[in-house]
């Protein structure tokens, strides 16, 4: 059937008879049942006293009974545009396969999303501002074992010496020992109207449709803001108001060891920051929440860590942890229609709640996935930064983004720029033989392997993805991106402990089989520049092969064979024996009869080089050596040499 038009600028005035309603987008011919035109079924005492300007008002009507009714008396705070098919209650009660509906999500460069409501949702009941505290007092979460620690504790030394620092949220409940510094605690929101400007445009977000609302400056907001919480017709948030540069900055430093492991900090040179340059504006945030206002389940972009301090107010966070199976249950449900009606805590196996008061800080680590509720207005500053502890779930988190369409406007700005800035960093840092713990180790390993995909981009990628990939390469840093990236995953992982092939190998074990590192005392075994016929004009590190092999044969050879030779005894001192013998020609006289099977492989390689030729011949032999006891046809001992 045609649907009526959902919006209507509805008269007080009664239609003529000869007008035409379908003409004035409004009701034709309200069926009132008696009562005052102006009003509706739904209404009541309370919500009479709402009543706001007749041309002004907005109707929706009842697909079924065809009633009108005040949307303000049955919507609450949910966006009239989205509503597809609408029921009222007595219909739905009628017949409960009338189901309320949503029009799919505009093709838009923007994170608009329907309206969630959990709780009420597949009921069809009508949102409203205390839906989320509802939600919270009926959900039950794990315990909240998140450290408390003192400020000064927040160290280089807990992040070196500490395996599970920056791996789970930490709640600093006095600034003091921090390093940090904040705005007095009067601030208001309207003195940052002030120093910012009031024509100042900010994003502020609808909370129960959690979609972007245009047309808003930092005057407006203050405005609003300043709103006893009844009076505020709608519940609404600011989350991504960023300073850096502003007369307001000048007031806020980050924490100290924020400030020490931020990548911006560390590797975006000094001269391509500031007023007038494009970097990653993402370490100064201004937060203003009113009470009831509710930011979704989230991971911050490309997993980034945050900080995060309030100076006035409350604040309820919601964690699930970034395991492999939340992550996939974070990635299904993103982006996705089950994400307008289904509760992400319930995809997964825990959610953990942590209160933050007045004065507090939180440190909240890579890709911890968190929703946050606002229980009393709330004034926080905080900011985002990458650092070089959990690189492998950084760029997980950043994949996801990617799958699940997120728009390049709310991901990390500079990715893959700031990417080769700390590659490049960090391979002038291993040519100087400069130690690094095994997780920083580990943590340029996954950086490496990204570079090397963006050389791979720029190398065989698609025009299109060969010019985007190139303009992230700071050519004044980086004047060879394939050998800087194939270089940098070369070097760390032979920091590592691991075999020149890239093999683990050759990596020195701990008794129960895991690769040591500089935790069990074992110093890294330090491998000889490459000196070969690439070591002029070329980067100078094994296994690089600017060029593939010209020629390339490759030979096995089989046989069998039989001896007398005694089989390995029982001391400890059969492996040398049997490492140094080689007079395999005579059998031994006092040697038992064994069946010799033999493997030969050859390689032969050549290719030209600046110097003229390298040619390389590789052979490699295998033996399985397989004695038989007399008058018996099963093996007693396998021995296998090459």
């Amino acid at each position: 059937m045609t649907k009526p038009t959902r919006r209507s600028l509805r008269s007080t005035a009664p239609h003529s008879s000869g007008s035409d309603p379908a003409s004035l987008d409004a009701p034709a011919e309200p069926r009132t049942n008696g009562r005052p035109e102006d009003s509706c079924p739904a209404c009541t005492e309370t919500t009479l006293k709402k009543a706001v300007d007749a041309d002004k008002e907005n109707w929706i009507r009842c697909d079924a009974c065809r009633l009108w009714y005040h949307w303000r008396c049955v919507g609450g705070d949910g966006e009239l545009e989205a509503i597809d098919k609408w029921f009222c209650d007595s219909c739905r009660e009628q017949a409960p396969t009338r189901v309320i509906t949503f029009k799919p999500p505009a093709r838009k460069s923007t994170r608009n999303k329907a309206v969630r409501d959990y709780a009420h949702m597949h009921t069809g009941v009508a949102s409203d501002s205390s839906k989320w505290a509802q939600m919270l007092e009926h959900k039950s979460f794990g315990k909240d074992n998140f450290r408390r620690m003192e400020g000064s504790q927040l160290s280089q030394e807990w992040l070196d010496n500490d395996p599970t620092a920056m791996t789970e949220p930490v709640l600093v409940e006095e600034p003091q020992g921090l390093g940090m510094k904040m705005p007095d605690r009067n601030l208001s929101v309207d003195d940052i109207a002030e120093i910012m400007g009031r024509d100042t445009t900010v994003e502020v977000i609808d909370v129960p449709s959690q979609s972007n609302l245009p047309g808003w400056t930092l005057g407006k907001w203050s405005q609003y803001y300043s709103l006893q919480p009844s009076d505020r017709d709608k519940i609404r948030n600011v989350i991504s108001l960023e300073i850096s540069g502003s007369k307001l900055s000048d007031q806020i430093l980050p924490p100290r060891l924020v400030r020490e492991l931020d990548w911006v900090e560390k590797f975006w040179p000094n001269t391509k920051k500031g007023k007038g340059h494009a970097y990653p504006k993402v370490q100064l945030y201004c937060l203003m929440g009113v009470q009831g206002a509710w930011t979704d389940w989230h991971i911050d972009f490309a997993g980034s860590s945050v900080y995060y301090h309030i100076l006035r107010g409350a604040k309820t966070f919601l964690f699930i942890r970034p395991t492999p199976a939340n992550l996939t249950a974070y990635e299904r449900w993103s982006g996705t229609e089950i994400q307008s009606n289904t509760w992400l805590g319930d995809m997964v196996d825990e959610v953990i709640r942590v209160d933050l008061t007045e004065g507090n800080t939180m440190i909240i680590p890579t890709g911890w996935i968190h929703a946050v509720y606002t229980p009393m207005d709330a004034l926080v500053f905080g900011g985002n930064f990458l650092h070089s502890y959990n690189v492998a779930v950084q760029l997980k988190v950043r994949n996801i983004e990617i799958a699940t369409q997120v728009p390049k406007k709310f991901r990390y700005p500079y990715f893959s720029r700031l990417s080769w800035y700390v590659g490049e960093k960090y391979l002038r840092d291993l040519r100087a033989k400069e130690e690094f713990s095994p997780r920083v180790l580990e943590s340029i390993d996954a950086l490496a392997e990204f570079l090397v995909s963006e050389a791979r981009t720029l190398e065989r990628g698609s025009e299109a993805a060969k010019r985007e990939a190139k303009e992230q390469v700071p050519s004044e840093k980086v004047k060879d991106a394939s050998a800087v990236a194939r270089e940098l995953r070369w070097r760390a992982r032979l920091a590592s402990g691991y075999g020149s092939d890239g093999e683990d190998v050759d990596r020195p074990k701990t008794k129960g089989g895991e690769h040591a590192g500089k935790e069990n005392g074992l110093k890294r075994k330090r491998v000889e520049e490459h000196t070969g016929p690439w070591a002029e004009g070329e980067p100078k590190f094994r296994n690089f092969q600017p060029k593939l092999w010209d020629a390339f044969s490759e030979n096995d050879q089989h046989e069998t064979r039989r001896s007398l030779m005694p089989p390995p005894d029982k001391s400890e001192h059969w492996k040398e024996t049997w490492m140094d013998w080689t007079d395999e020609s005579t059998p031994a006289a006092d040697g038992e009869d064994v069946e010799v099977g033999r493997k030969r492989q050859v390689i032969v390689r050549v290719r030209r080089t600046p110097k003229g030729l390298e040619r390389q011949r590789v052979e490699r032999v295998v033996e399985e050596w397989g004695w038989r006891p007399k008058d018996s046809g099963l093996d007693v001992v396998t021995v296998k040499g090459s």
